[in-house]
């Protein structure tokens, strides 16, 4: 490649400087990268801050477990649950599943992997991460508020989901339960423990888990519309046992198992006035209401439209300071 090749539009090769001190592409791109990874680090320094001073709040706020949420109650209700559909649901299930058309099982087929969790934290995970990027202090107050909004509720989705799915991970590969396709061999109820095989890694289901976690945080965030998700979150969660990857206790254990992380997560950050909060009854609702979060979102809408500008009006000395600051 010739050294004209290498020139930009300035003229100016890389790693030449010109006359009034501009630099070449690669250089402006280095530098572009720097100024943006220093604001991350900042607004993360800022997000932590946040946090800490949250501790003395949420020793305020802590309050004691209702019945029924306490972790004794919920293991009870997994022993139960869990035994008696091992007892009457597991031994029946295969040979019923086999008797059905491969019609039922293309179908369920088709929404099953809506429940692998890699989607959801690749979508929530950038999302955080790129945000954090933006200069906050320049944007206007409803699109601060806006984007502030939809990070606090993507970092618990993503909480809720990675934490989940490493609990049941270990529970998988710790347990050793026979998947259905060796039903004929070893039967429903074989544990084969710390075998660290592929085929002994159906208790619990880890798309069911993934699945409750997802939808018990969507519940919390939009308490609204919370049958029509836990329908949804039902019907995924059963294709497992319709595609022949689980038995019904795998699904029903893994169900339990992401909606006791995802409300103890929501207790967490209520306790801390992140996102969410405690109403008179005790229970995890909103802090944002649907009217502030409908004027918060038509800003950041009238933002993306173009209606709007993005950024807030700033006197000249104090942006050419802070231009400053940030090179």
């Amino acid at each position: 490649m010739t050294e004209t090749h290498m020139q930009d539009r300035s003229g100016l090769a890389p790693g030449e400087t010109g006359p009034s001190g501009e630099t070449g592409p690669v250089e402006q791109a280095g530098a572009w990268a720097l100024r943006h990874l220093r604001r991350m680090k900042g607004n993360a320094l800022r997000v932590r801050a946040i946090l800490r001073g949250r501790s003395q709040r949420a020793a305020g706020a802590r309050r004691a477990l209702r019945p029924g949420h306490r972790p004794q109650d919920v293991l009870a209700v997994m022993l139960l649950t869990v035994g008696i559909a091992a007892i009457a649901l597991d031994i029946p299930t295969y040979p019923w599943l086999r008797s059905l058309p491969d019609e039922y099982k293309q179908a369920f087929s088709a929404i099953t992997d809506l429940g692998k969790g890699h989607w959801i934290l690749w979508t929530t995970g950038l999302y955080c991460l790129l945000t954090l990027a933006l200069d906050w202090d320049r944007l206007r107050f409803r699109v601060r508020a806006a984007l502030a909004l939809v990070w606090t509720h993507a970092a618990f989705i993503f909480s809720v989901v990675a934490a989940s799915g490493i609990a049941v991970l270990l529970l998988k590969w710790l347990l050793g339960r026979a998947r259905p396709k060796l039903y004929e061999e070893v039967g429903p109820v074989y544990f084969d423990v710390l075998s660290f095989k592929g085929a002994y890694t159906s208790f619990p289901s880890g798309h069911s888990t993934t699945v409750a976690a997802f939808a018990t945080a969507l519940a919390l965030i939009f308490p609204a519309y919370r049958w029509l998700i836990a329908v949804c979150a039902f019907w995924i969660a059963f294709s497992r046992i319709m595609v022949g990857a689980h038995y019904p206790s795998d699904v029903i254990a893994g169900t339990l198992l992401g909606l006791t992380i995802a409300l103890a997560m929501g207790r967490w950050m209520a306790r801390r006035r992140l996102g969410f909060h405690f109403d008179e009854h005790g229970a995890i609702e909103p802090i944002a209401g649907r009217r502030s979060a409908g004027l918060a979102l038509a800003g950041l809408w009238q933002g993306v439209t173009g209606r709007r500008g993005w950024r807030r009006a700033v006197p000249a000395p104090i942006l050419s300071e802070t231009r400053k600051e940030a090179d």
